[in-house]
């Protein structure tokens, strides 16, 4: 069966990057290749998801014919784009080694035991990406790399949509209240926050720096500074928005939240 792609790595034409504005941006290279590693990844976690969802025909279907194959082409195209723009970085070696670690904590273990709980999860997940291809696009000024985040921001912002939608028809069905969907959100943006958060970046790390994998304190000067050029451009509005959706607020209890959960916006994911 021939899959429909919103994009294709074919419309993309790397050989109108202009290498001469993003080569030297090191913190922009750790933030496209930690990404790629973990969009490269998403076959094994569509796995689990649908396995999760055993007998929904209509979230299986959505989750192995469109989302998984949307997920692998972002790995696809941000690994095209390494390469092209640093070709001296081994990705394969790198992602290999990513892999390694990363596998073991994409676990059937890590989902919610509910699916209503897991969908309002994945929705945070979809929050985080988006913001973040939203935030690379506005860092960068290169037109082919504006061009893939823009391309895999959309991606994201249709797959909350999608999550959301199936979220809401379990909700009803499970009889989720807001306490246990609040909890469900915040321990999936702890998640984020967490040691997984690290692993890709550590393993851009281990590739380009050898000689230094044993030197945490190196390793988290390079990371924060890669992650606070990225917490500086997150739309933080639009994260904070997206992220109360699921909780069904009040319109006025939303309206007066959002302004001071925005100011936290940027710290809540990668502070």
């Amino acid at each position: 069966m021939a899959i429909s792609l919103p994009w294709t790595l074919e419309s993309i034409d790397l050989g109108r990057i202009d290498v001469a504005r993003v080569r030297h941006n090191e913190e922009l290279f750790f933030l496209v290749c930690s990404s790629s590693f973990i969009e490269s990844g998403s076959d094994l976690y569509t796995r689990n998801l649908v396995e999760h969802f055993a007998g929904d025909e209509e979230v299986r279907a959505w989750l192995s014919e469109h989302w998984e194959h949307e997920e692998l082409q972002h790995g696809r195209a941000l690994a095209a784009y390494i390469r092209h723009v640093w070709p001296e970085f081994d990705w394969d070696a790198a992602f290999a080694s990513f892999w390694q670690e990363y596998s073991a904590t994409c676990t059937m273990e890590q989902l919610e035991p509910s699916r209503g709980l897991e969908l309002a999860a994945r929705c945070v997940v979809e929050t985080g990406t988006a913001s973040m291809y939203r935030a690379i696009n506005a860092i960068t000024d290169e037109p082919v790399l504006k061009q893939i985040t823009n391309n895999i921001k959309s991606d994201e912002v249709r797959h909350y949509k999608h999550f959301y939608h199936y979220f809401r028809r379990y909700r009803e069905q499970e009889g989720l209240g807001r306490y246990r969907v609040f909890r469900a959100l915040l321990r999936r943006v702890r998640e984020i926050k967490g040691e997984d958060g690290d692993i890709a970046l550590r393993h851009v790390f281990y590739q380009c720096y050898p000689e230094k994998r044993d030197d945490h304190a190196e390793f988290r000067r390079v990371a924060d500074r890669a992650e606070g050029l990225l917490r500086r451009h997150v739309p933080v509005e639009m994260t904070v928005k997206m992220l109360l959706k699921p909780l069904d607020l009040p319109p006025r209890l939303q309206d007066a939240l959002e302004k001071p959960l925005a100011k936290l916006a940027a710290k809540l994911f990668l502070h």
